[in-house]
């Protein structure tokens, strides 16, 4: 896909790896409409910063547990924007507790942002691309899928099944809709993990010997946007620690 005058929707996109997706694809001349929840004024920066690219650029606050929020956000995208190409679900809630401390609060709530969201969106999303259009989604998935363990047992199991869900509806919306996902390793401070730095991590956990950066997701992120041919993927961008 050439991303020139492409739109986009990037969940999550005022901070962090969210805010690097959207200034990559600012910076390659994509249109992109950034949904926060929390973050507004980081939200306004991230905006202003895209606009410097010389694109159009929106910002849009909504709730993930809340299903009409999920649905206004991409009505307001693409309405906004005058169609969506792109999107990218990358908001998530990271919450740590194995099975037994993993109270039905933080289930429910995990599940509502990371995984029912991006249902809704990905759906709406297919609703609405005109059918002479192509289009494609990216999920931010995660590297700790690859290897099971019970801690943060909601948002492993959600993740877990992000990727699943990417595999399925790389099927059923192809051929005019790609459907990837990038899984990120250790890119920022680990929750849940006092008194360890991510070097140390990195020296024990990763072949690499070193973290990674949301740039890195970005990156890789616009590599799968670009690729015709490639749909289904799951991309470990974590220096190998998934092996």
């Amino acid at each position: 896909m050439e991303l020139q005058g492409k739109n986009a929707l990037i969940t999550g996109g005022a901070i962090r790896i969210g805010k690097a997706i959207v200034l990559a694809l600012a910076q390659a001349g994509c249109n992109v409409f950034i949904h926060y929840q929390h973050s507004a004024d980081e939200a306004v920066q991230t905006q202003r910063e895209a606009e410097a690219f010389g694109v159009g650029a929106w910002r849009w606050q909504a709730d993930f547990t809340l299903n009409d929020q999920v649905l206004a956000l991409i009505e307001a995208a693409d309405k906004e924007t005058g169609g969506l190409d792109i999107l990218v679900n990358n908001a998530a809630l990271y919450y740590p507790g194995n099975a037994a401390k993993t109270t039905l609060d933080s289930w429910e709530i995990q599940f509502a942002v990371n995984l029912r969201a991006p249902f809704l969106l990905c759906r709406e999303f297919a609703r609405r691309l005109p059918p002479e259009k192509r289009g494609a989604i990216v999920q931010i998935a995660d590297a700790v899928c690859f290897r099971p363990a019970p801690d943060h047992f909601a948002y492993r199991l959600t993740k877990s099944a992000l990727i699943s869900m990417t595999q399925m509806l790389a099927i059923e919306l192809a051929p005019r809709i790609t459907v990837n996902a990038v899984a990120p390793g250790i890119m920022m401070p680990l929750a849940g993990h006092p008194g360890k730095t991510l070097e140390g991590i990195a020296q024990t956990r990763i072949p690499l010997r070193r973290i990674g950066s949301p740039q890195f997701v970005a990156d890789n992120v616009l590599h799968l946007l670009h690729q015709d041919f490639v749909t289904g993927v799951i991309l470990p961008v974590d220096g190998g620690e998934h092996i």
